[in-house]
């Protein structure tokens, strides 16, 4: 399993209008596979593949409108071990079966 974390996080005020290329770019990133993510201090390059998990939520009050959009997908990691095979077997001539587990 990957130990390491690393976060991209940028914070501006956009109008309406400039926000819609940006979302477009994720919108392509994740059709293409490949979202870089980027400002002065840091940037971050990740991958989507397999299933996303997706969340919309939404909130209002008398001074502030909120929108949170949330994708996250898990990744193989190519460094698993023999520790990540299950094997089972039942009886002493039993057939073993392995099972990758994540």
């Amino acid at each position: 399993m990957r130990q390491n974390k690393k976060t991209f996080s940028h914070l501006s005020l956009q109008d309406a209008k400039s926000i819609q290329p940006i979302l477009k770019s994720i919108e392509k990133g994740i059709a293409n596979g490949e979202m870089t993510f980027s400002d002065e201090d840091d940037k971050i390059v990740l991958k989507p593949e397999g299933l996303l998990r997706f969340k919309v939520s939404a909130s209002e009050s008398e001074t502030k409108h909120q929108l949170n959009i949330k994708i996250s997908w898990n990744i193989d990691d190519p460094k698993l071990d023999d520790k990540s095979i299950l094997s089972i077997a039942t009886g002493s001539s039993a057939k073993k079966a392995s099972k990758k587990i994540c």
